[in-house]
């Protein structure tokens, strides 16, 4: 009878052993499922922004993208939606200090904004809105900071802006 008692043990533990590799697989294989689905949301969401960019650029005059002067009529037509591509930038500075922006997506942004915003034309739009607003300090504290440093980077407390709140 001990024979029998000691083959039962064993194929419990040896079914118990199995079992356990079989969780541990399964709560692997969740994990890479649930990393792989946020990775995904996250190009999603950055293919979302990069697309508001796109569809905002076609708005703008290609010679001011192309850094040539506008006349004032011409100026005065693309104020609106060079304000809208600076509240977007604003809105990405945000994003990447609450990490909601990859740090390689967010360089390539970085770059372009302080391209776009040495551009005559948006650099004149630039100045009148900081003339005439308090708005975009996220925006403004990166123009500050030549934009070098991540905001990522800037503490909590010294963020100037809304991006404190909702962190």
């Amino acid at each position: 009878m001990t024979v029998s008692t000691d083959w039962i043990t064993a194929s419990a533990s040896l079914l118990s052993a199995i079992a356990t590799c079989v969780a541990s697989v399964g709560v692997w294989y969740a994990r890479r499922q649930l990393q792989t689905s946020r990775e995904i949301s996250q190009l999603q969401f950055e293919d979302a922004l990069a697309k508001e960019y796109r569809d905002l650029a076609n708005c703008i005059p290609t010679k001011a993208l192309l850094g040539a002067e506008l006349s004032e009529d011409e100026y005065n037509k693309a104020f609106d939606d060079i304000f809208h591509y600076i509240d977007l930038s604003n809105e990405q500075v945000c994003l990447r200090f609450r990490n909601r922006i990859g740090k390689d997506v967010w360089e390539s942004w970085c770059d372009g904004i302080k391209t776009n915003l040495s551009l005559p034309t948006f650099r004149k739009a630039w100045s009148e809105i900081k003339g005439q607003s308090e708005s975009f300090r996220e925006l403004r504290r990166l123009e500050q900071e030549e934009f070098e440093r991540d905001p990522r980077e800037w503490h909590e407390t010294s963020c100037c802006c809304s991006c404190a709140m909702n962190n």
